[in-house]
């Protein structure tokens, strides 16, 4: 067992407080606006302000549930507890699926703007975007809060600089410059192509939004998980509303909408028309930075959503192992290693392969947001009100209307032809992960408890014994009691060592999810020596290592037993059942094997 990390929480209130402000803020702001507003007129602003209601419900929702039912951070764990675990398998791959996509398309966003200014092949300059950021979230989460708080920053600050100058420009502030307010009308009126394009560039703007929510999974590498989660939930209300709605606005005052510069890069043109120099520079400055956020964000929110499934066993065990520092160094490269995969599509096949993987990412996140609304009306009418420290506001009506809007939108990305393909391809990507979770739920299924076939003819003098969440179980003390009648037996008790089987990995983040296995696997082997002990019998025990067929291959070497007892959760709650771990005990070792089925252990948890 390695040594537990001595730093249980690594994001202190600073970085949290700037990564929650940052999050809503992407390079689709800055650049993504300019498409929006020449597709839809001065109203833009509107579109913006439809879409950021649609996300602060969104984000309420989960606060709700996050505060009621502290997770790792995932809610992933929500849609599981509310709708099955088809759900919360399809959020938690969706979601990683649409992070390390963003990956990739943001290391090649950022190598295009680096081409500004030098000339540098595109594959190159991603490539070390990627391994910078790789390695950034490999040192540690505080070296992740850290690079993000001063990415953040850059953006906000350039957001607060370009409204507050803005401001002064339009309200006549401005040397030389009276109040005007003349473009909201003078180019074809305040909706020159009609209301239906306002709501038709909801479906564009919704994904500039994304990212409020990462601030709910980051919480749990913080200090008050809960505090932070909603605060970050309160304070989304006013980021938008200032950040997007706000900027919008002064943007289509400033320029008129049809400029053919507001398309290409509306910040630069309206520094342009303030007359303010060198803004093509500083704002591509400040879109760099907001891409390499992005990218580093990207990262982290992948990896934490690779951990969860794999604290689920819904993603290989490997995955959930931390480093001393707290990281979770095995689910960030395996997120990594998609990233540079897609920027290879994107360097060798741009057109093709990259555009498909594109494509079949654009309406996840959507999907994932349909999940969340629908896993809040469930799991609200199953809380007790006074677990609701944090509530929905006017349910059940606003809940319903966001899960309506949500549906809309799908409805408008496939009557609008341009995005038709994304709908389809996404919904691909989706019928892929469930027919991932039906292979994967095929490992569950059930398999016959006797049978032990090759019990000892007579009374065992060694016994080892094998358990995790059932070492003190009803059934397990039963079992040892009545092997040991006659008290001249010696028995070893093992435990294996492992996040997932302690349920560390589900109630605490990869920082100090090392200790709390510990603690968790340590409290539970005390008890049972402590109970077997109080019968006369003589007993050992110790720690194991996290995989539990090695944990008994090492025992049997040391301890030489000619009795395995080893017990197990019901099938339907037991991550041993699905690795075939008695089975394969039976086969490897010449020992006979007792299989216990501990029910009385099963208490509250979930199936998995």
């Amino acid at each position: 067992m390695s040594a537990a990390p001595t730093l249980k929480k690594a994001l202190n209130q600073r970085q949290l407080t700037m990564i929650a402000i940052g999050g809503v803020i992407g390079a689709g702001l800055f650049v993504g606006s300019g498409v929006v507003i020449a597709d839809t007129g001065p109203g833009a602003f509107l579109t913006y302000g439809m879409a950021g209601v649609l996300i602060i419900m969104v984000m309420r929702m989960l606060a709700e549930m996050a505060v009621a039912n502290p997770s790792t951070g995932s809610f992933a764990d929500y849609s599981r507890n509310a709708l099955g675990h088809w759900a919360g398998f399809s959020v938690g791959w969706l979601y990683w699926y649409f992070w390390v996509i963003v990956v990739g398309f943001e290391a090649i966003a950022g190598a295009k703007i680096v081409q500004y200014w030098m000339d540098v092949p595109l594959w190159l300059s991603a490539l070390i975007f990627m391994v910078l950021m790789t390695a950034t979230n490999l040192f540690s989460v505080a070296s992740y809060g850290e690079f993000e708080f001063w990415f953040a920053g850059i953006k906000v600050a350039a957001i607060i600089a370009f409204i507050a100058v803005g401001a002064a420009f339009v309200l006549g502030l401005w040397p030389g410059k009276g109040a005007d307010f003349s473009n909201l009308t003078s180019h074809g009126g305040f909706m020159p192509l009609g209301f239906g394009a306002i709501t038709v560039g909801i479906v564009t703007v919704i994904f500039s939004m994304v990212g409020a929510e990462i601030a709910t999974i980051a919480a749990a590498e913080s200090q008050d998980p809960e505090r932070a989660v909603a605060k970050a939930a309160n304070s989304v209300i006013l980021r938008i509303l200032i950040f997007y709605v706000g900027a919008v606005l002064l943007l289509v005052l400033i320029v008129p909408w049809n400029d053919e510069s507001v398309s290409a890069s509306p910040f630069v043109a309206a520094f342009n028309a303030m007359g303010i120099p060198y803004a093509d520079h500083v704002m591509n400055a400040v879109v760099l930075t907001a891409v390499l956020s992005c990218l580093n964000s990207g990262m982290y929110t992948a990896s934490r959503m690779l951990f969860v499934l794999a604290a689920r066993r819904e993603a290989p065990a490997a995955l959930v192992k931390v480093t001393n520092r707290g990281v979770p160094a095995n689910a960030i490269l395996a997120s990594s290693v998609v990233g540079f995969l897609c920027v290879i599509a994107a360097a060798v096949s741009p057109d093709t392969i990259f555009a498909f993987l594109l494509n079949s990412s654009g309406a996840i996140i959507l999907f994932v947001y349909l999940l969340i609304a629908i896993s809040q009306i469930v799991l609200r009418y199953r809380t007790p009100d006074s677990k609701l420290r944090v509530k929905m506001w006017l349910f059940p009506v606003l809940s319903g209307l966001t899960a309506l809007g949500i549906l809309a939108i799908l409805v408008q990305m496939f009557i609008d032809t341009a995005l038709r393909s994304q709908l389809v391809l996404s919904l691909l990507s989706w019928a892929v992960v469930i027919a991932l979770f039906a292979a994967n739920k095929w490992f569950v299924k059930k398999r016959p408890a006797e049978g032990d076939s090759g019990a000892p003819t007579g009374p065992p003098h060694r016994v080892l014994v094998l358990a995790n969440r059932t070492v003190d179980s009803d059934e397990l003390l039963a079992e040892l009691s009545r092997i040991g009648a006659d008290q001249t037996a010696e028995y070893l008790v093992v435990v294996p060592a492992s996040a997932v089987d302690t349920g560390a990995a589900a109630t605490h983040g990869p920082r100090d999810v090392t200790e709390a296995t510990q603690e968790a696997a340590t409290a539970r082997l005390e008890s049972t020596l402590a109970a077997l002990r109080g019968k006369n019998l003589t007993v050992q025990g110790e720690l194991g290592d996290y995989r539990p067929l090695r944990a008994l291959d090492h025992a049997v070497a040391e301890f030489g037993p000619d009795q395995i007892v080893i017990a197990t959760l019901p099938p339907e709650f037991s991550m041993w059942h699905r690795f075939d771990v008695v089975d394969r005990a039976r086969a490897q070792f010449t020992v006979p094997v007792t299989h216990v089925v501990a029910t009385s252990a099963v208490g509250n948890q979930v199936p998995r």
